[in-house]
């Protein structure tokens, strides 16, 4: 497994990691992802670590925090120094005027509770898991580096940030001494390069590294969606489609078929060519991974060992390519001065 810098930190995490949104199964939304019981979540975290994969993401709200009481459960009894633990919170999880957002008061807690459930005394990274315009920047800041000062946490990022919410909350840490964020856990996939218009260029300049969560766009390149056909009946997209993000249907079928053109040219799966694209993009450290099952997570682990060509990558960014929004395709006409970072 390789290992790469998170950001420009010292932290050196997996180019894969393990995401825990299908632990706990609670909710029509999260139990169409999946309901890993501890039992199962400690045969999964074996492979992973089998395979060098030893970063493990989660968030307050999945399953209502049981995500991350059955990942504390499933990791007990191991080094807890050779783990690298993932979590994130910011999201409503309760019906409180302040159980929601990233003011001091909601923080402080969302920690101590994430810590109960992890069974642990520190978050290797912790990340706000969207932007607060209803709190100020400076109180955010400076509430997560007392956090990292306390030994809770050892690293912070954020998560869906847009590129001024990121580039604000470096400036006012950079300002103040406080600590930085080393991360941007961020959507980003062969159906979804919105990524590659501000958020990377921001983050090859401020040294974030990308944490990918839902590589295979929201399940559907999973090899199972095809032009023409119905949606498989055991596929989640069923119960989660809308709530995730959006793809035109040409584009979907245009990269699939894409990808089975490459995968079949190196003997690989579709969801290995799609996430070994990522795995070459510049500014990603980690690709968030989950399953459901041994068989998904043995699949998704394949997809490190080897390079996609640079023909082949060229292939599927043609297939993927689309016309960017204002004042993105304006800059395209002034890359002497103004590259593209890929």
């Amino acid at each position: 497994m390789e290992y790469r810098h998170l950001g420009k930190s010292g932290l050196k995490v997996p180019v894969l990691s393990f995401g825990t949104g299908t632990f706990g199964g609670k909710g029509e939304f999260f139990s169409a992802w999946g309901s890993t019981d501890v039992a199962e979540a400690r045969k999964l975290i074996d492979i992973c670590i089998d395979a060098g994969v030893t970063m493990f993401d989660s968030a307050d709200i999945y399953s209502d925090g049981a995500a991350e009481s059955v990942l504390g459960e499933a990791i007990k009894g191991r080094p807890r120094d050779k783990l690298i633990l993932s979590t994130k919170a910011t999201f409503r999880n309760g019906p409180g005027a302040n159980e929601a957002g990233s003011s001091r008061h909601h923080l402080v807690r969302a920690v101590d509770s994430a810590l109960k459930r992890l069974g642990t005394d520190y978050i290797d990274l912790f990340q706000l898991h969207g932007f607060d315009a209803s709190t100020p920047v400076e109180e955010t800041v400076s509430t997560l580096d007392d956090l990292v000062r306390a030994g809770k946490l050892r690293y912070v990022g954020a998560s869906n940030f847009s590129g001024w919410h990121l580039m604000k909350s470096l400036a006012v840490s950079e300002r103040y001494g406080y600590a930085r964020y080393v991360a941007h856990q961020a959507y980003y996939s062969l159906i979804g390069r919105e990524y590659e218009w501000e958020l990377m260029p921001l983050a090859q300049d401020q040294g974030v590294g990308a944490v990918v969560w839902s590589p295979l766009g929201w399940g559907r390149l999973t090899g199972k969606i095809r032009r023409g056909q119905p949606l498989p009946a055991n596929s989640r997209l069923h119960v989660t489609a809308d709530m995730g993000p959006p793809v035109a249907d040409e584009l979907l079928y245009r990269v699939v078929d894409a990808l089975e053109k490459v995968a079949g040219d190196i003997g690989k799966t579709v969801p290995q060519v799609a996430l070994n694209w990522l795995l070459q993009r510049p500014t990603v450290s980690s690709v968030v991974v989950g399953a459901r099952d041994e068989t998904q997570l043995r699949q998704n682990l394949g997809a490190v060992g080897w390079n996609l060509t640079p023909a082949q990558i060229a292939e599927l960014d043609a297939a993927s390519a689309v016309t960017r929004t204002y004042p993105y395709w304006h800059q395209q006409g002034f890359l002497e001065r103004n590259p593209n970072p890929v």
